[in-house]
This record gives structure tokens, sequence and C-alpha cells, in this order.
């Protein structure tokens, strides 16, 4: 059974508790640098003040480990959120506690309060009945708006749901889960999922998901030496998990069994060490000299990958080609994102380096859905479901 949306929830007049993921990057001077999801959360708030709600918005910012640590306030959240917003944003100095429940008690309907940083109480991720009861009693209805955060079970996403009989999600909610829920049901085909970044330790369980449901998967980023290290081909001294070789060659059997097309670099662009302004030259092919390490796919590789995504007609995008965030070794990953915005396919990209890549190009809105979350993107694709999303199914 799906969570109740927000707009079925009975809301007018009453304390709402609206969970949302106001962890946005900051500039020096501590305002925020890309307000992308205090926006996307937009809907759900202004929704609520709308029908007259006394509008309580929790998150947290940043990891100040359970202390109090000014450089991690929601101050320039709740800053920006009122200039959004066009009215008056209040930041309580605490999310619990006497002085906290004072100001909600003086909360008329159609104003918005914002709670302080909720990982200042150890109890927020530990998931401390406690605390959760403290949160739970502020309000009268819970609303989780905070995809990107609905993989943790903490006490704002998990723990105070129970004492709650009017509990839903937002929006931006239920936009993320009907977009990942389309590749997860029935795709249309062909359906190319590409994956880079780091670690292939990341991304097994993902891949192990997406096996039964695409037709090709596309490898890049510091994983794809990974899966080279097991086939026997010489990776130099880029990155390899060496403890994952064998889990992987499990792997590339079974995409084998399945009969899923798995594209690997063909060839890399390399240099001596990673920093800006090193020489950099291509591999004929596959094998890396020793000397060497992988910092980019190569345009043999290019040609390939983006070949295979114009035939998509779904996409699934997460993790950079390569280090893309030193030119030129960028070149992979926006040649992928300038192919999969060409298409009309319904694409989906996640992941914080992806997202910051399409952004750079200029392409995000070329892309169908752009997901707030990576790492809740991925367990989501993964296991079909999140911790935060399966209290909100739970009885009281």
């Amino acid at each position: 059974m799906a969570p109740t949306p927000i707009d079925h929830l009975p809301i007018a007049g009453k304390r709402v508790f609206i969970r949302v993921d106001f962890n946005v990057p900051l500039n020096k001077d501590g305002t925020v640098s890309d307000d992308t999801r205090i926006r996307e959360a937009l809907p759900t708030i202004r929704y609520a003040l709308s029908r007259g709600a006394k509008v309580l918005l929790a998150s947290h910012l940043g990891r100040p480990k359970g202390k109090v640590d000014p450089a991690f306030s929601l101050k320039p959240a709740a800053d920006r959120l009122a200039t959004l917003l066009g009215t008056a944003v209040k930041l309580v100095p605490d999310c619990v506690g006497a002085a906290v429940q004072e100001q909600v008690a003086a909360l008329s309907a159609g104003e918005v309060l914002v709670l302080e940083n909720l990982r200042f109480h150890a109890g927020e991720e530990k998931n401390e009945p406690g605390f959760a009861r403290a949160l739970a009693a502020l309000a009268e209805v819970y609303v989780n708006d905070a995809f990107g955060s609905s993989h943790r079970a903490h006490a704002s996403v998990v723990g105070m749901v129970r004492h709650f009989a009017g509990r839903g999600i937002g929006f931006l909610m239920r936009k993320e889960i009907d977009a990942l829920s389309r590749l997860l049901a029935d795709p249309e085909r062909p359906f190319v999922a590409i994956l880079g970044g780091a670690k292939v330790s990341d991304k097994i369980g993902l891949i192990r998901s997406l096996l039964p449901r695409v037709d090709t998967i596309i490898i890049g980023g510091a994983m794809a030496y990974t899966l080279q290290k097991a086939q026997g081909i010489a990776t130099g001294k880029s990155l390899v998990e060496a403890d994952k070789v064998e889990e992987v060659t499990v792997m590339l059997a079974e995409a084998a069994r399945r009969g899923v097309t798995l594209l690997l670099p063909e060839d890399h662009t390399v240099a001596a060490e990673l920093k800006a302004g090193v020489p950099s030259s291509t591999t004929p092919g596959r094998e890396i000299p020793g000397d060497q390490l992988g910092v980019d796919i190569g345009p043999q590789s290019i040609r390939a990958f983006t070949a295979a995504v114009r035939s998509a007609r779904t996409i699934l995008w997460n993790g950079p080609m390569g280090v893309f965030e030193i030119p030129p070794f960028d070149r992979g990953t926006r040649a992928l994102a300038e192919a999969v915005a060409a298409t009309t396919s319904f694409s989906v990209a996640g992941g914080g380096d992806t997202v910051a890549a399409l952004t750079q190009a200029g392409l995000a809105e070329k892309i169908s859905h752009i997901s707030t979350g990576g790492g809740a993107a991925l367990e989501f694709l993964e296991a079909g479901d999140l911790p935060g999303l399966a209290a909100l199914r739970a009885e009281s």
C-alpha cells in the first residue's frame, strides 16, 4: 500500500511536521550555494500553507556529530526559503524542548517555522525513542518529503512516525517514487543503465537488481577498473578494489547468462598522477601501462557508449565516467551527458557527481527526472523500498 499523499491528509489548522531535506551546500560566506533541494520542497510547503496548516520544517545539515555546531546551523537554508516563499520564515534555536514547544504553540495557520539542525542531537541518528517522542509531540500530522534522507533509519524519518495517525508523503517524495518505480515496474525497452563512480562495491547490489530488468549496462569511472582486473586485463596504477574481484567475476557471468550487454571501456585516458595540468594520453586498447592510472574513458569508449544511449528508450544514469572535476578528464562524462540529453527517452539521473556534471554542462533540464537523493535512489532501485517509506506503512 502506497503512503498517503499530503493532498489526501486533513491538515487545515493542524500543526504539520514536514521532514524536508535541506542538507544543502554552503558558500564560504555561509550562504546557500545550491538551493535545488529547497526549491524541490516548495510545492509541498506551499500546499500546506495554502490549506491553513501550521508548518514545522525539520532537516539535518552536514555531520555535526550530535553536538551543536554553528557552522551547521540551518539559518542559511531558512533565509533562502524565506526569499523563495516571499514570506517570513523563523528559525527556532533547537528542534526539541520547552522553548521550541512555546514557539510552536504560538504558530498561526499559514505560518512556517524551521527547526534547528536535527543532528545537533545524537538521538536523531541513533533513532532514540525519547528523542523521537519529543519531536512527535510538536505536531499533529507527519509528512515525509525528504527523499534524500529516507534511506536512513533516523528518529525524524522512522522513529517518530509511529506516533501519528495522520501521516503521509509530500509532492517531492511522490515524484521520486513515481519516477524510480517506472524503472522497476515496466520500463520501455531498450533499457540502458549508465553506472560510474569510484567504487564498484557501492553499486554491486544495484547491478544485481538491474540485471533482470535492463538490456545494457554501461560501466565507466574507476569502478570499471575492478571489472577489468576481473577479466585479467592490466589496470596499471588505477583504483582497483581487489577484495571485490571474485564477486565481480560472478556478476559478469550472471550478466552473460541473462543476455545483458555489459559495455566496459574499450580505451582509456591515462595519466601518471591525478592532478590538474598533468600530461595525459589515450591507450590504444583496454590495457593500462604499469606507470599510469585511468582518469577517464577514451574516444573509442565514448563512441560505443553514446551509440548505446542513442538506441535506448529508458535510461538510468548514476556516476561519472572519469574524474570530471579536473578538465580535460571530464570529456567522457560530458559526452554521455550530451548523449542522454539529446534523446527523447525517459531518463533518470541520480547522485551528486552526476547531477553536478549535468548542471555544469547546462543539460539538467533535458533529463526527465533528476533525483534529489543519490544514496536513497540507489537503495530504492536495489530494494524497492526505503526505511522512511516502510515506517509510514507500519501500524502505529
